[in-house]
């Protein structure tokens, strides 16, 4: 789930043993290059030297693309064109050349926003949002939009205006939103990384079913939109990607540093120092969670014990069940402002002809609970130390839990068009532990550390405190170091 509505409104197949300063450093270690496939630090070298060029690498992606969407369904809105045409004269930043993707909640000038959404299909933005700007000097070359539910208010991406997007594991599956379109085509290696957003798990719940990597920012240390800030800033943006290192360099390459958090450091090692890490599988507000999921997080928590980290057990001390109620409140009030933006922009009443139901059933829950607003803004406010407090008293420097409530579940069961009540249980059930580090601000990841019986995905979530990307991305370089993931492919790939 994405929280984009306030927004809105208001690789290698090992692992190098070091990450250089810049993303063309260091591409020696990327053997993967032999079999046809490159992370978008080795693609961005080998245009830089003349290996290979940006025109080449668009062509290809963009024939990738065309390869496997009529099966994955990924793409919102296509514009090659423009791609070719700009290749070999983005500017000449540390990604220059490299085709993505940019996220149909965020504005991509050349391109349309539609937010997943009917009411604004077409929509033609005059300006790059805040981040994606950031990725335009970086020199990256956008290919299109990738698919995201309507207004990323919702844990699956199924959205009516451009249909439901199949996980590149298992066609009959989910991707998770409300990032799904960029999991996919990252999963399916259509391109290396693509641009995410995350306001109660867009990031990790795509890169958990997908089976990528997902690393969401600590609040404020990426731009996230422009103009006032939400009442709580939940929603922050950054990447899904293959390799940790391409997470790492488009991390400290967009970086705000206003003197807010230091900057990443150049030259990242895998984590050297052990920590106490506080494990549970189960949810916070007591859903069920998948035995298959349950299994892998166990055998994750072995893998750090023999990494020598120190596993100890954690539970809440707040309440889950209080959480997600409040949590879910101010979530529908950001449907509810969406669903009038919508109104004023076709002209019409707000009704299903221009949202989807499950919008408008968040709608009236808001309209039904909107005089509790004001106590729910205070206690969410209040989170972030209660977060904190959590972890130091506990005496734990991060925790590891599932990053859903079970691997991606079949198409369908998270449509908009389930009735209400349904699906409420359903999206709480899935997206299960998430949420607290986006009112906390806290950094947080997905990991792709394991797979089901049955070949879907499941990731592993860790998750510091505001302030703690370093620390995580030192501890996913050492993960992917341990027990590497590039090679896995799911059976829709594009190679």
């Amino acid at each position: 789930m994405s929280g984009g509505a306030f927004a809105a409104l208001a690789a290698c197949s090992q692992t190098p043993a070091t990450l250089d300063a810049t993303p063309q450093a260091n591409t020696s270690a990327t053997p993967a290059k032999a079999s046809g496939w490159m992370d978008g630090t080795a693609m961005a070298a080998a245009i830089a030297s003349g290996e290979t060029t940006s025109l080449d690498q668009v062509n290809a992606a963009i024939a990738r693309a065309k390869s496997v969407n009529g099966q994955i369904n990924a793409i919102a809105t296509e514009i090659y064109e423009t791609a070719r045409a700009e290749a070999g004269n983005t500017p000449a930043g540390p990604f220059q050349g490299v085709p993505t993707f940019i996220k149909d909640l965020h504005d991509w000038k050349g391109a349309p926003t539609q937010y997943g959404s009917r009411a604004f299909k077409g929509h033609m933005p005059d300006s790059d949002a805040p981040l994606p700007a950031k990725w335009r000097a970086e020199g990256v070359v956008v290919l299109g939009k990738s698919t995201s539910p309507e207004m990323g208010l919702m844990a699956s991406t199924e959205p009516l205006v451009t249909g439901e997007t199949c996980n590149p594991w298992d066609t009959t599956r989910i991707v998770g939103g409300s990032s799904g379109g960029a999991a996919a085509l990252v999963a399916a290696r259509v391109v290396p990384f693509a641009h995410a957003s995350d306001g109660g798990g867009s990031i990790r719940i795509p890169a958990s079913t997908c089976g990528v990597f997902g690393l969401k920012p600590s609040r404020g240390q990426l731009p996230a939109h422009a103009g006032e800030n939400p009442p709580i800033d939940i929603s922050v943006q950054h990447a899904v990607t293959i390799s940790v290192r391409d997470s790492v360099n488009l991390f400290r390459d967009t970086q705000s540093n206003d003197g807010t958090f230091a900057p990443l450091a150049t030259n990242l090692q895998p984590l050297k120092r052990r920590l106490k890490i506080g494990f549970t599988t189960d949810a916070f507000a007591g859903s069920v969670v998948a035995p298959e999921t349950r299994a892998a997080l166990d055998d994750v928590a072995a893998l750090c014990e023999q990494l020598g980290h120190e596993i100890v057990p954690y539970a809440p001390t707040y309440s889950g069940q209080e959480f997600v109620d409040k949590f879910l409140l101010y979530w529908a009030a950001g449907a509810a402002e969406f669903a009038q933006q919508a109104s004023a922009y076709t002209g019409k009443p707000v009704g299903p002809d221009i949202v989807e139901p499950w919008t408008l059933g968040l709608t009236q829950m808001f309209m039904s609970r909107r005089d509790e607003m004001e106590s729910t803004l205070a206690w969410l406010k209040g989170f972030e130390s209660v977060y904190d407090a959590d972890l130091a008293d506990q005496g734990v420097d991060i925790l590891l839990t599932p990053t859903t409530g079970s691997p991606a579940v079949k198409l369908g069961e998270q449509a908009p068009t389930v009735p209400f009540d349904t699906l409420y249980e359903r999206v709480i059930t899935f997206a299960a532990f998430t949420a607290p580090m986006n009112v906390s601000g806290a950094a947080s990841m997905s990991v792709p550390l394991s797979w089901s019986p049955s070949g879907l995905p499941i990731g592993s979530m860790f998750s510091g405190k505001r302030g703690d990307d370093q620390l995580l991305f030192e501890l996913a370089l050492e993960l992917e170091a341990a027990r590497p993931w590039a090679e896995k492919m799911p059976g829709v790939v594009a190679l």
